[in-house]
């Protein structure tokens, strides 16, 4: 087994996280709060279970897929923090070669990705491992990603004051804003890009959604989440609101030209 999984905290330079303090959690939640996460959570056991039978021929595909394409392992884990600060080892199939290092983030023109990672980053087929954490209670179909410990730690109130106080998800409101972000990040230095562009909208996305938490907003985020990743049509985000809608391409190519010019 020591060659299916492989740690991005150690190729791609991702310190290890020591661990966060829980943050503490409201005495007078309402009732109603507490009934959503508990349906939330049954939800996620069912479709987590069914998907993970339904899909298992798929992964057995990619699984042979990557072993053709390139050396090394299957799955690779990288470190987040997870539901309340807890360590989170996030499991992804592998799209990048085996001997990758550099920044945690990837561009639309990454040298790093195999000739299947291209296609798994795409669909985000490389996501799919994940539901094993929803699974067994790390982590919920619906939510906010998890971010880095670096990244959690230059908004602290925000992650301690609401985000880690749901679990993380495979789908959520800032992964659907940012469905393109490879593509939009600044190519000659993307972490400053995203850590002083995207980051906070991301953010600011994900502690809007843990602060009114409800099944109806799951719903949306669900099918909307379709929409951007299996159709690839673009879907904008309000962000005071968070609803959802597709984007204008009259006004993304006019917003293109203006940063062109």
């Amino acid at each position: 087994m020591p060659d299916l999984i492989d740690s991005e905290a150690m190729n791609l330079g991702v310190s290890p996280l020591m661990g966060l303090e829980a943050p503490v959690v409201d005495a007078n939640a309402s009732l109603g709060y507490l009934l959503v996460k508990a349906v939330k959570r049954s939800v996620d056991i069912v479709l987590a279970g069914t998907l993970l039978l339904l899909l298992f021929p798929l992964l057995i595909s990619l699984a042979v897929v990557i072993r053709l394409d390139s050396r090394g392992p299957l799955f690779f884990r990288c470190d987040r923090v997870g539901f309340r600060g807890r360590p989170l080892r996030m499991l992804k199939l592998r799209k990048m070669r085996s001997d990758a290092a550099g920044l945690p983030l990837t561009t639309a023109s990454d040298e790093r990705f195999t000739r299947i990672g291209h296609f798994l980053a795409k669909y985000k087929f490389d996501e799919l491992p994940q539901l094993w954490h929803v699974l067994i209670g790390e982590m919920s179909i619906i939510g906010p990603r998890p971010e880095t410990r670096e990244f959690v730690e230059r908004h602290t109130a925000a992650f301690d004051g609401a985000i880690l106080r749901v679990r993380p998800g495979i789908v959520g409101l800032s992964q659907i804003a940012f469905a393109n972000e490879s593509a939009i990040l600044e190519p000659t230095d993307p972490m400053r890009h995203y850590v002083d562009r995207i980051l906070p909208q991301k953010v600011a996305l994900d502690s809007m959604y843990a602060r009114n938490l409800s099944l109806r907003q799951d719903m949306r985020i669900c099918f909307w989440g379709v929409v951007t990743v299996l159709l690839r049509r673009p879907v904008a985000v309000n962000r005071q609101t968070g609803r959802m809608n597709l984007r204008n391409r009259r006004v993304d190519q006019a917003s293109a030209l203006r940063r062109a010019s």
